[in-house]
């Protein structure tokens, strides 16, 4: 080879390496640009494609009109048809409500008596074409085939805004329907009055998930309304003013000598019509649909630039960010702009000095979607806990899962108290401590929910509840956050009795078989027949939503003490292996459909799974960690719509994916330590306060290159799995040193 066939060679590696350098570091690429809303709208994971401002009080979105598990959100990728625009909506719930105040564009008079049907019936539908949607943070669009009208939307905090552009020549109209209802959602009383020619004021209460849910709501108009016509109960009114009914809707035809164009600007509150007249004349604005859409945007950027990645492959970005982008929906803004929001009791309590906070799905974001907002959004943390110590004073306890200022009592445990817990624990005490403390002892001191029997025995006996295993266990985690935040505080009887009764895991564990089982009230016989594959969803059961494959592993507080019980680190880590490479047949005749995203027996479609993993850093082998964790990152991802292996859950999901893509995870969140796992990324940088930053570096990571060879820590050797939340807020430089096989002396 001479001399010149070098030199073009090497100039050409150095081409290429500043070519990837530059894609790596482009400052012009917009982070917005990269999230695609459509992952998730597939699949299994729930959820919507519409418009909304990061945890705004409303997200504007279109509704499919069908019920069912997988229109939870209002919509599926798999449907063709749009019943119209709901203006409040759930981001990957497993449980379908809200889809609130339906307004649907027309260009003709349509059969009112028709409104509040089944989707088959209504007059008012319009197929479309997923080929002309667009959907980015803040904004959504599609063409809605049955009359060519092109709708926008966007939003800000407290206001949604839809643009429709009608073909020229065609009438000009639109609907707003109350009693339209799907899947648990079911509207008690209704009312709208046309106020002005461009002002429509009502309300609309409802029953479902959230028994008593009061929405009151004002849409303005960019053009005067002409004409209306309103229907209540399926009967045409002659009014052309109100409408007052269970389910009342409206058709309202604007006048549009100016042009082809109409906008509408809606508001809500939980407390009153005048409320959301407030927040619409606070929040709504003169500014173009274009300004809107373009403020939102720029909230997006800011917010999105918190983490800033690079690497060569634009699909790892994609995905992260979207993943980040579900991570800022929920939960959502509750009180009105003068800081009033209504309780299940019907009393409005007023957040002064904060922002009050609904869709609260604790059970899923206790594990990594809370932890992440305690270093992306901790002042916003502050106002969610002052929140949830508002609902405990209505309550007399902390809430599972609020929504719309409801209690819905979904799924287990008590992880109102490991949320409290960790936030103050990580040093978020923008808030009354005292009160909050107060809130997780006598929460956990109750009787409901399974904590009297858990009290008298130390665990619950299967005899006395279904799910008796699951929440055992996880009140076991929230004893033990409760001992650490009495630890803190200096309540040393409380810190030693919750910290006993945090032990309650051992009482669970079979040696015999390896699992944690359904125990008897005499502390000696286990439920039979056992089979730890069998899953009967969450009726006649010891486990939630899965099986005791999936449920044996929830001890997140005392893992060297959980190690022990099954022998010590090599047989534990054993058990843990085959856990990923035992078949994946589940057995039973009601298996729970939230058991998904199978690597073996592993599910990480569903939030019990999504610690396990991370495990094999306690038992000596965090090569394993390296290898599994990277094995759900590739497998459990991607940047199609079914690109979540099970329910959003409110940003739980894409949690996982972004602290595990950066490199560790909040394995226990009230440790305050975060495991290290195997980063995907060459470098990310995190702002974690003003003019601070926290910079992580993966040397040689690739498809192959999954496996820790060493790591640094400002600079010092890190022999330890772990970084602390202190190290991580102080700013400062991670480094990885990645390789294709195993170091197996590294962190152990």
């Amino acid at each position: 080879m001479n001399r010149s066939t070098i030199f073009i060679l090497v100039a050409a590696l150095v081409l290429g390496f500043s070519c990837q350098e530059t894609k790596n570091l482009d400052p012009q690429e917009s982070l917005v640009d990269l999230v695609d809303p459509f992952i998730g709208t597939g699949g299994h994971g729930h959820t919507f494609p519409g418009a909304t401002a990061p945890f705004g009080m409303v997200q504007p979105s279109p509704d499919n009109g069908r019920g069912g598990w997988d229109w939870c959100s209002g919509y599926h990728i798999s449907d063709s048809i749009i019943s119209g625009f709901g203006q409040l909506h759930l981001s990957g719930t497993g449980i379908g409500d809200l889809a609130d105040l339906l307004i649907m564009p027309t260009n003709k008079k349509v059969d009112l008596g028709l409104f509040g049907k089944q989707r088959d019936s209504l007059p008012y539908t319009s197929t479309f074409s997923h080929e002309s949607e667009i959907a980015k943070p803040g904004y959504y669009k599609v063409d809605l085939e049955d009359s060519g009208i092109k709708v926008e939307l966007t939003s800000n905090e407290y206001v949604a805004f839809h643009k429709y552009t009608y073909p020229n020549q065609e009438k000009s109209t639109f609907i707003l329907d109350l009693g339209y209802a799907v899947n648990w959602d079911a509207p008690i009383q209704s009312s709208i009055t046309l106020k002005d020619e461009n002002t429509i004021v009502g309300y609309r209460h409802s029953t479902g998930w959230a028994k008593n849910q009061k929405l009151f709501f004002v849409i303005k108009t960019s053009n005067p309304i002409g004409e209306a016509g309103f229907v209540a109960d399926g009967k045409p009114l002659e009014s052309m003013e109100v409408a007052q009914g269970k389910k009342v809707g409206a058709q309202f035809f604007p006048k549009t000598d100016s042009g082809n164009v109409l906008e509408l600007q809606i508001a809500v509150s939980s407390v009153s019509v005048e409320n959301a007249e407030a927040n619409l004349a606070a929040h709504g604005t003169n500014n173009s649909f274009e300004e809107i859409k373009n403020n939102t945007h720029d909230k997006w950027e800011s917010l999105l630039s918190k983490i800033k990645v690079e690497t060569p492959q634009d699909s790892l970005k994609t995905i992260f960010y979207t993943a980040l982008y579900h991570t800022q929906i929920a939960p959502v803004l509750f009180s009105d702009t003068n800081g009033e929001f209504r309780l299940q009791n019907d009393s409005i309590v007023k957040a002064s000095g904060w922002e009050a906070y609904s869709t609260l799905s604790l059970w899923d974001t206790f594990r990594a979607e809370n932890p992440l907002l305690n270093i992306l959004q901790s002042e916003r943390v502050s106002s969610i806990v002052q929140s949830m110590l508002i609902y405990y004073e209505e309550q007399g306890r902390l809430p599972v899962w609020t929504l719309y200022g409801n209690e819905t009592n979904t799924m287990t445990g008590n992880h109102g108290v490991s949320m409290i817990a960790e936030a103050f624990l990580k040093g978020v005490r923008g808030y009354n401590v005292e009160i909050a403390y107060e809130a997780v002892k006598n929460t956990m001191m109750g009787d409901i929910r399974g904590l009297a029997p858990y009290k008298e025995f130390g665990y619950i006996p299967y005899t006395s509840l279904d799910e008796s295993v699951t929440i055992s266990l996880e009140f076991a985690y929230n004893d033990w956050c409760v001992a650490q935040m009495a630890k803190e505080l200096g309540k040393d009887e409380d810190y030693t009795y919750f910290l006993n009764r945090s032990n309650a895991y051992k009482q669970l564990f079979d040696a015999n078989t390896g699992f944690m089982r359904g125990k008897s009230e005499d502390g000696q016989s286990w439920n039979e027949p056992f089979d730890p594959k069998h899953s009967n969803h969450r009726e006649h059961t010891d486990y939630t939503e899965g099986n005791a494959w999936q449920h044996s592993w929830f001890v997140l507080h005392d893992v060297p003490g959980f190690i022990e019980l099954h022998g010590g680190p090599e047989a534990f880590s054993n058990k843990l292996e085959q856990l990923f490479t035992e078949s994946s047949e589940i057995s039973g005749d009601n298996v729970s459909v939230d058991i998904s995203g199978l690597i073996g027996q592993y599910a990480h479609g569903n939030e019990p799974s999504h610690h396990i993993a991370y495990l094999f850093n306690k038992a000596k082998k965090p090569w394993k960690t390296q290898e599994w964790v990277r094995e759900i990152l590739d497998s459990q991802y991607s940047t199609q719509p079914d690109g979540l292996s099970g329910n959003e859950d409110c940003g739980q999901m894409s949690a996982w994916y972004v602290f595990s893509a950066m490199g560790f995870y909040p394995m226990n969140p009230a440790s305050g330590q975060y495991e290290l796992g195997s980063p995907i990324f060459e470098k990310v940088t995190v702002s974690v306060e003003e003019n601070k930053e926290f910079v992580i570096t993966a040397n040689d990571t690739s498809p192959i290159n999954k496996y820790i060879q060493s790591v640094k820590l400002n600079g010092a050797p890190l022999e330890r799995s772990y970084i602390t939340h202190k190290e991580l807020m102080a700013g400062g430089k991670l480094e990885f040193f990645m390789g294709p096989e195993p170091n197996t002396n590294w962190g152990t």
